[in-house]
């Protein structure tokens, strides 16, 4: 099975964002990729400023959409036979309410469902968190979604491995570092943090895990980029850097993942009885 995830940059005009997606879907396909991870925000971009957002600001935000309208609607249309993994900012019932959301889907319609559920300092005052992390069934195998920081926190890669899932996508608008700006991206300390969550989540869970990410400017932000597939040892199978393209890799995940646990398995080794919390 071939596997992609990509590294582009996506805007607050829809109609564009869904014709870019439509190339990187079509040049997905002239490969065999079976499955496609884009990024968070690949419908509408993403968060502008981090520093001091203001909810009240239309040019800070993008675009509320439907999870189940025409803008989802036409990636599925654009997958067909693809599993594909896409990031938008969910409208809530009422106004002011929205999350940071993600669906993997199919020409035949949805198949799961995510909502962010850590809200890092910036956006916390701009997103509802979601409310947990289920794994679903795909035409591919078992997989389940991170967005953003969620993979900052182990026990969100561990739940979706204890729910089943052998692929875990992870959808980000990861940018360089506000705090500390380093002169070279593989000096950031962001890019560092991305690329050790990414390989901790995929080895602690002996899983693969598909690492999607914007790159280029939005705003204040400047996106790393930096999209992977990474196996269940934590070994980089495939990559992009800063620019965009596709991290494409031939993977097995059912003999990758069993060779992986045959002698040290670890969510048998676990022992949550000890555990506190």
């Amino acid at each position: 099975m071939r596997v992609a995830a990509a590294g582009a940059n996506f805007t607050r005009d829809v109609a564009f964002d869904l014709e870019r997606i439509g190339v990187i879907v079509a040049h997905a396909r002239e490969q065999g990729v079976s499955v496609l991870v884009l990024p968070d925000g690949a419908l509408g971009g993403y968060v502008h400023d981090l520093r001091s957002p203001d909810p009240a600001d239309d040019a800070v935000l993008p675009p509320e959409l439907d999870p189940d309208g025409p803008e989802v609607r036409a990636v599925a249309a654009l997958a067909r036979e693809m599993v594909v993994c896409v990031g938008f900012c969910e409208a809530g019932p009422e106004p002011g309410v929205r999350w940071n959301s993600a669906v993997c889907l199919t020409g035949d319609g949805v198949l799961g469902r995510h909502r962010k559920v850590h809200q890092p300092a910036g956006v916390a005052g701009l997103f509802a968190a979601g409310d947990g992390f289920t794994a679903f069934d795909t035409p591919a195998g078992r997989m389940g979604m991170l967005i953003d920081h969620d993979k900052t926190f182990p026990e969100s890669a561990r739940s979706l491995a204890l729910d089943g899932a052998q692929l875990l996508a992870c959808l980000s608008a990861w940018p360089t570092s506000l705090t500390n700006r380093a002169p070279r991206m593989a000096q950031d300390r962001q890019a560092r943090l991305f690329d050790l969550y990414d390989q901790s989540r995929a080895a602690e869970n002996q899983v693969l895990l598909l690492s999607a990410n914007q790159s280029g400017r939005n705003g204040s932000l400047h996106f790393l980029g930096r999209a992977k597939v990474v196996g269940p040892g934590g070994d980089i199978l495939a990559r992009t850097w800063s620019k965009g393209g596709l991290a494409v890799a031939d993977v097995e995940p059912a003999e990758m993942i069993g060779s992986a646990r045959a002698v040290l398995h670890h969510l048998k080794e676990r022992r949550p009885d000890l555990y506190r919390g």
